[in-house]
Parts: structure tokens; C-alpha cells; sequence
């Protein structure tokens, strides 16, 4: 959970102690420098062996965030680390949660899943500030012609492509129901699919990893299980053996899908033997990863109506 909070409780005294010297330039000045510092510093959670630890501070975290946002709202790395914060933190938590609560209590689930779309969009808002900055319209561009919009974006912007795309995508998975915000998928994947183009190894196969699930889609709307494949084995080239989450994308994603329950056990089960430790910039993700590949292995047979054959024979590959 990447959320680089450094020293909240002083960024707010230096906020309370600019704000009382009666100077609006005085406070900006102050609120952009602990911003940026929030922003841009060193990752304190990514490294965390405790997901309950992080998902207890990450709220005060978001929401210093937003408090500086309401002083410095041009603030172009806060923007983009509010848009990576909510998403990580509805993904990783709230919709879990949300899974989880499904098999006894739908009515909880149901509302879970309202709140994490809801902050998907908040994150997605965020991330289209940012692009504002620098691409005036652009959040308009991208949903009357994204693949045009797409074209003015440059290299230093890939990891904002990616964490609002990231955004605007969960948040369309948790609202298929919602004609508005299904028919912005074709920006999603023009935001990727940029992304790709400029810097394809960003976070080790992210990108990939989130091209995975677009072409995890129906054909008739763009998905190949073909180029699904191909994607997860570069997700699995460019993390270097570090990474869990490819192997469980690709096992909810597509194995699910084309009923492979052999398939699904497997990517789940090379997801776990993954060594956290490995990398500790990946260590909380990996441990998260884990926990919810133990959670699908604990109830396949939820998700496969016999012992798993493929209906497809694109998918019977043999598995990384």
C-alpha cells in the first residue's frame, strides 16, 4: 500500500502555525512543501509486514491529504498520490472486505462495494486534476475521443496514467449497472495502452498486469484471451519472480472465466510461494496478494461447476 505519509501530526502544526500568522502565501507555501514531502518522500507502508496496521492509518493519511488539497489544489503530486491512496486503499480493504461479506451477509457486501466505487471516482477525480495541469480538457478528451487524448501524454506521465486509469477501471467494475461510467471504458484502455507505449516496465509489469484484465473482457468488448496470455507472461517477466498479484489477476480474471480450475489452483498456489521478503517495496502488497489467494483457494469450488477442464483451448497452456 504505497501511501508516503511523513510526520502528519507536524505537517498539520506547520499548516496551523501558517494559518495563524494571518499570510494566505506564508500557509501555501507551507502546505505545498509538506505536500510535496507527503507526496514525493520515502514509502513508510509499502514495507509493513502488518495489512491490519496500514489499513488503520491509511484514512488519517487520505485525509491529510485532502486537507492540504483544499489549501494547494494545483498540487500535482498530491493529486496523483490521492489518486493512488483511494484507490489502494478501496481496492486493497474496502472491496475485499466487500468479498469477503458476500457468502453471509449480502446486504453489507452491497454496501462496501457502494463505498469503494465511490472512492474509486473520488481517486479518479483526482487523477484527472492532475492530467488537468498539464493537458487542459484532457478529462473531457478522453471521453469523447481517448485515443486522440492519449497522444499528448508523455513518459514522466505514465504513473499517473495508470493510477487514474486504475481508478476510473475499478470503479466501472463495481457499477457494470451504471451506463455512464461503463461507456468510459474505451478511455481506460487508452490510458494503458499509452502507458504501455511510453514505459511498459513501470512498477514491474503493472501495467501488464492491469491490460490482464481488460482483455479478460468479452470479445465484443475488446477482449482477447490471447493478447490476456500474453500480457501475464510479460506482468511475470518484468516483476522478476517478486510480484504475486499477476498470478492472481489472471486467475480471477481468466481461469475463472474459462473454467480452469486446474489452471486457477496453480497461478494461486505460485501467488503464495512468492517470498515477501524478497522485495520489500512489494512486501505489504504480497502479503495482502497472499491473503486473498488463500481466501479464492479456500473456496474454489464456489467458482467452477466441475473439476475444472478448459473450456477454451487458448487457456490449457501450461501456467508460469
Amino acid at each position: 500500500m504505497k501511501q508516503r505519509v511523513a510526520r502528519p501530526l507536524a505537517c498539520l502544526a506547520l499548516i496551523a502555525l501558517a494559518a495563524a500568522s494571518g499570510s494566505c502565501s506564508l500557509k501555501r507555501i507551507a502546505a505545498n512543501s509538506v505536500a510535496n514531502a507527503m507526496a514525493t518522500g520515502p514509502d513508510v507502508f509499502a514495507s509493513d509486514n502488518d495489512p491490519e496496521l496500514v489499513r488503520d492509518a491509511v484514512p488519517f493519511g487520505l485525509k491529510t491529504m485532502e486537507s492540504l488539497l483544499a489549501v494547494v489544489p494545483k498540487n500535482r503530486n498530491l493529486l496523483q498520490a490521492a489518486c493512488r491512496g483511494f484507490t489502494q486503499y478501496a481496492y486493497g480493504f474496502i472491496q475485499s472486505d466487500a468479498d469477503i461479506a458476500e457468502a453471509t451477509d449480502h446486504e453489507r457486501a452491497t454496501e462496501l462495494r457502494d463505498r469503494a466505487q465511490r472512492m474509486f471516482v473520488r481517486a479518479r477525480d483526482y487523477g484527472l486534476r492532475g492530467l488537468d495541469l498539464d493537458y487542459k480538457g484532457v478529462g473531457v478528451q478522453l471521453s469523447l475521443d481517448p485515443q486522440k487524448a492519449v497522444q499528448r501524454f508523455k513518459a514522466k506521465d505514465v504513473p499517473a496514467l495508470y493510477w487514474t486509469a486504475a481508478a476510473w477501471g475499478s470503479a466501472i467494475s463495481l457499477g457494470k449497472d451504471q451506463p455512464q461510467l461503463v461507456a468510459d471504458l474505451p478511455a481506460v484502455r487508452a490510458l494503458i495502452e499509452r502507458a504501455v507505449v511510453l514505459n511498459e516496465g513501470y512498477e514491474g509489469g503493472a501495467l501488464h498486469e492491469a491490460m490482464i484484465l481488460l482483455e479478460s473482457m468479452p470479445a465484443v468488448m475488446g477482449g482477447s484471451p490471447t493478447e490476456a496470455r500474453r500480457h501475464f507472461e510479460r506482468a511475470i517477466a518484468l516483476s522478476k519472480g517478486t510480484h504475486a498479484s499477476p498470478y492472481l489477476t489472471y486467475a480471477q480474471a481468466v481461469s475463472i472465466s474459462t473454467q480452469n480450475k486446474a489452471e486457477f489452483r496453480e497461478l494461486l498456489e505460485q501467488a503464495l510461494a512468492i517470498d515477501p521478503a524478497r522485495d520489500s517495496t512489494q512486501r505489504l502488497v504480497n502479503i495482502v496478494t497472499q491473503r486473498r489467494a488463500r481466501w479464492l483457494l479456500a473456496r474454489e469450488d464456489d467458482y467452477f461447476l466441475d473439476d475444472g477442464s478448459p473450456t477454451d483451448s487458448t487457456q490449457s497452456e501450461a501456467t508460469h
